[in-house]
């Protein structure tokens, strides 16, 4: 796991694990980390960091659309993968990191383009080896409930001692 600071230098996963999960957080958050690249051509950004929950804003526009011309599913999955992954991230201790080992979304309705929406994730579990979390789309202007999403990270302890 590697995060660009700027274009072409990147943070070695011994520097991401000499902070806790939740101080990586709050780094990306408060700016002093960088964010995922990956935020920024989808168009959405880190909102709000708290112990087991994330919070990401987001707007979909024409480029995250499908040839039906409606948003994109991988658009969900993106979102509700990061905030997800991210709220195991905030229980995972220092020396260890996350990835993704499965998730699952249900999409209930089409977000019309423009709207900004806020995808929340909230940790169920994190333990030694893995981490459970469940995620969901609402609407900022109507409330409305967008998507839903369920995940299982493996945590992995990188550092060689116990945690």
């Amino acid at each position: 796991m590697y995060y660009a600071r700027t274009p072409g230098e990147l943070l070695k996963p011994s520097q991401i694990t000499e902070m806790s999960g939740l101080e990586f957080m709050t780094g990306i958050l408060n700016g002093e980390l960088p964010g995922p690249p990956i935020a920024e051509t989808l168009g959405y950004h880190l909102l709000s960091v708290e112990p087991g929950r994330v919070v990401f804003r987001g707007t979909p526009e024409f480029a995250t659309t499908n040839p039906m011309g409606t948003v994109h599913g991988g658009w969900y999955g993106t979102l509700l993968d990061s905030a997800m992954a991210c709220a195991v991230m905030t229980g995972v201790p220092r020396g260890s990191v996350y990835t993704t080992l499965e998730y699952k979304i249900n999409i209930l309705r089409s977000i019309p383009l423009g709207m900004t929406i806020d995808c929340t994730g909230v940790s169920e579990h994190v333990g030694r080896s893995t981490g459970v979390a469940r995620g969901e789309i609402r609407g900022i202007e109507d409330g409305k409930l967008y998507a839903t999403g369920s995940t299982t990270c493996i945590v992995m302890n990188l550092s060689g001692g116990k945690h």
